[in-house]
């Protein structure tokens, strides 16, 4: 026969001695994040220019590692394809009698990702994966920094497919914000995204996905009054219109999010649930730099003297935090009870103005910091406000401009 297959899983080959007659290719892992784990199946076949359509169909093999797969075939050889439920890898047969395994692994990564810039692209592809497949989905505006690359790690390391998208959405911009300096960097992020594993990578421009005549909107009611839709009209109608878009196009199982965007996460569990969408939201702890400041795309906007005082927004909410522990895990003196036993269970609460008081302290500390927009002191699971926060804690969240930059931030009050 002209075609033999051998396949290994994880990091084992078959000793060339068993088959002195095979050379062997070794696909290499892309990265370091587990992929190996994964069960996808690969359908794999050798091919010559030969038309014997028996041959071929004889070397379809299954292999349950996606990965760590070594290939053995007799040569003379022409050309190796590896299929996919993603997509076809074509490795050509350089001028020599075979392929050394740096030049198949650089092949394979430099084909690795499939760029999308159509709804129809997209949506052909998702409709072809097996219904058992698990996609993890991960939306973003680009800019990418490590926040962002923290979700697609988490993406994937728990799902068969990861699909990402960047796509600057101008709904979700008011006047005289940052929608035309917003960074773009596309070959810069695409060529992240692809390192860390991605399988496609959605790209779509805005008139795409804003036609001439678009018309319809998701408007969630409420959103406009918390503080953060208060300080940016119009902003929630922009978010929740991209992302039940975005979810209807890619039809994920999985959706990933930063916990830095609090407001916006829970708007999008709303969305998820009141619009039944088969969808599972997940929300990630904020990424944060050395010094506390939360990551995000506009930092880069940051002089370096306001970059050097800019970890004082973290600061103000753990000092919230710590006053907040002190309280409900009985360390405050002034609260203990006369025989000396800590406060700890019993039903205290605190004022929310009281933590409000504590945020701006700090922060008006910093001459830097120009306009506190809001420090709001909100419910976990509503992002309503509250009045008093009590054992089942709350969200502080808070808008402040450092110099002229717009930053953002919360952290999340508990127990345990």
């Amino acid at each position: 026969s002209l075609f033999i297959v051998v396949c290994c899983c994880c990091c084992c080959c078959v000793p060339s001695a068993l088959f002195p007659s095979l050379y062997y290719y070794f696909l290499k892992p892309i990265d370091t994040y587990d992929r190996h784990t994964r069960s996808t199946h690969i359908l794999c076949f050798l091919s010559t220019k030969s038309n014997n359509k028996q041959a071929k169909a004889k070397t379809k093999t299954k292999i349950t590692q996606t990965f760590y797969i070594s290939l053995s075939l007799s040569p003379p050889f022409e050309e190796i394809y590896i299929y996919t439920h993603r997509h076809q890898i074509l490795l050509q047969q350089q001028p020599k009698n075979k392929m050394s395994a740096a030049a198949a692994t650089t092949t394979a990564k430099q084909l690795l990702m499939t760029v999308h810039e159509s709804i129809k692209s997209i949506r052909s592809m998702r409709k072809k994966l097996p219904s058992s497949l698990s996609v993890g989905y991960v939306p973003t505006m680009g800019a990418l920094h490590d926040g962002h690359l923290s979700l697609v790690k988490e993406a994937r390391s728990k799902n068969d497919v990861v699909i990402a998208s960047i796509f600057v959405n101008p709904t979700q911009f008011g006047k005289g914000e940052d929608l035309d300096k917003y960074p773009r960097q596309m070959e810069q992020d695409s060529k992240l995204l692809q390192e860390f594993g991605v399988d496609h990578l959605f790209a779509p421009n805005k008139e795409l996905m804003y036609g001439k005549n678009h018309m319809t909107f998701v408007d969630p009611i409420g959103f406009d009054d918390i503080p953060e839709g208060v300080s940016r009209p119009g902003h929630f109608r922009g978010v929740a219109t991209v992302v039940t878009k975005l979810f209807n196009i890619v039809q994920p199982t999985n959706a990933y999010f930063g916990q830095k965007d609090a407001a916006q996460c829970t708007l999008i569990r709303r969305i998820v649930d009141d619009l039944n969408m088969d969808v599972n939201v997940q929300v990630l702890d904020t990424i944060r730099e050395t010094d506390g400041l939360a990551m995000s795309s506009r930092n880069a906007y940051l002089t370096p003297k306001e970059r050097m005082i800019s970890p004082v927004v973290y600061k103000s909410l753990c000092a919230a935090k710590q006053f907040y522990h002190m309280i409900f895990l009985g360390s405050v003196s002034s609260m203990e009870e006369e025989d000396g036993k800590a406060t700890e269970g019993k039903e205290f609460s605190i004022p929310s103005n009281t933590l409000r008081d504590i945020v701006e302290e700090v922060l008006r500390s910093e001459p830097l910091v120009t306009d506190i927009q809001y420090v709001s002191v909100d419910d976990r699971e509503t992002m309503r406000p509250i009045d008093v926060v009590g054992k089942d804690g709350a969200v502080i969240s808070l808008a402040c401009k450092v110099g002229s930059v717009r930053l953002i931030d919360n952290i999340v009050l508990k127990i345990g």
